[in-house]
């Protein structure tokens, strides 16, 4: 049986990350993604091995951590 092809809204929310998040992986992670015209698609187990062998987890994911006890930077204003 042939596996959907879901969107970005959809492996987004089967993560559950937002959008951004997935675009960001797909720029910096390789996070399996194919596009069609202008849109990306997904396949589930592909999307799922890649999380299994902990590439959403590396350094440099596009996500920002915040240390446990440290306020955020303040902008800078001109």
């Amino acid at each position: 049986m042939n596996e959907r092809w879901l969107s970005v809204e959809e492996i987004a929310d089967h993560l559950g990350v937002s959008r951004d998040t997935v675009y960001g992986w797909i720029a910096t992670r390789e996070m399996p993604a194919h596009r069609v015209g202008r849109l990306w698609k997904f396949q589930t187990s592909e999307v799922d091995d890649w999380v299994r062998r902990g590439r959403a987890a590396d350094e440099g994911s596009g996500t920002i951590k915040e240390e446990p006890g440290r306020s955020k930077p303040a902008r800078m204003s001109r």
